[in-house]
């Protein structure tokens, strides 16, 4: 029978190590409590307390993401709109986020809610749906300021959806498809202007390039019956060969009598001869 008193003595012993060992990881503190009192802090490695007497308590002081439940707030031109945000934040000081509040977490998301329903408050619909940049930096002061006093910093909050009434969204669903429909036209209406304009370019490079090619023609004909016909039978020759050129040519229109009185005319000379 001796040796179950000294296997019972044995666990004794050993869940009252257990029980006086505390380990305490990285990124965690803590506090040891005494028949109800603060006796010291808990420190990362292996802690040493008095089972029974001593009672530790530890906090995560990594950053940690907490959710505002969605609510429905009312604008300052009595629109309804529902708002949820997240918040990050994580403990600074240990004593007074174990002392000074309950249950901080907690804590923080209602103050965050009414906070937000405050700022809100003070907002148009147009200003809410908007200004997201500005309700998150106004709600990241007010809480960062409010929560010191619990040892708990405030990093970061972030608007993640603001949802105006159906009615609101029905008109602004309306608004977005008549821009689309107005920059499609505007851009199909830039798109055929530019395309006449090109299409007037095109034409009027042709007919220059046309009227430059006739021109040549016909400085080369004149140059021409300058070089090989002489006297009466030069003009004769010069007006048969521009008439023959200038037939088919709508562009430039040369009256035949014209060529018919330069007949005459040399007829006459020939006659005064």
């Amino acid at each position: 029978m001796l040796w179950i008193f000294w296997l019972i003595l044995g666990f004794i012993v050993l869940f009252i190590i257990i029980k006086a060992v505390v380990i305490v990881k990285q990124y965690e503190g803590g506090l040891i409590f005494r028949l109800g009192k603060v006796i010291g802090k808990l420190k990362p490695g292996v802690n040493i307390i008095i089972p029974f007497l001593d009672v530790p308590v530890k906090v995560d002081l990594r950053t940690k993401v907490t959710d505002i439940p969605p609510q429905d707030m009312i604008t300052k031109d009595n629109a309804v709109v529902r708002v949820d945000a997240i918040i990050y934040y994580r403990v600074v000081d240990v004593e007074k986020a174990l002392l000074e509040v309950e249950d901080y977490e907690y804590a923080i998301i209602n103050l965050a809610q009414t906070t937000l329903r405050a700022i809100i408050g003070n907002m148009e619909l147009d200003e809410v749906l908007n200004k997201r940049e500005y309700i998150n930096s106004k709600l990241l002061e007010i809480l960062d300021k409010e929560t010191d006093a619990w040892g708990v910093r405030v990093e970061k909050v972030e608007v993640k959806e603001i949802d105006p009434p159906e009615d609101i969204k029905n008109a602004m669903a309306q608004q977005m498809k008549a821009e689309r429909l107005k920059r499609a036209a505007i851009l199909e209406a830039e798109g055929e202007k530019q395309s006449r304009i090109l299409k007037a370019e095109g034409i009027a490079e042709s007919l220059r390039i046309e009227a430059e090619g006739r021109a040549k023609a016909i400085k080369i004909v004149a140059e021409a019956a300058r070089e090989y016909f002489k006297d009466e039978a030069q003009i004769y020759q010069a007006l048969e060969v521009a008439k023959v050129v200038l037939k088919d040519n709508s562009k430039y229109i040369i009256s035949e009598n014209i060529l018919d009185l330069a007949k005459n005319f040399i007829n006459k000379e020939k006659v005064k001869k």
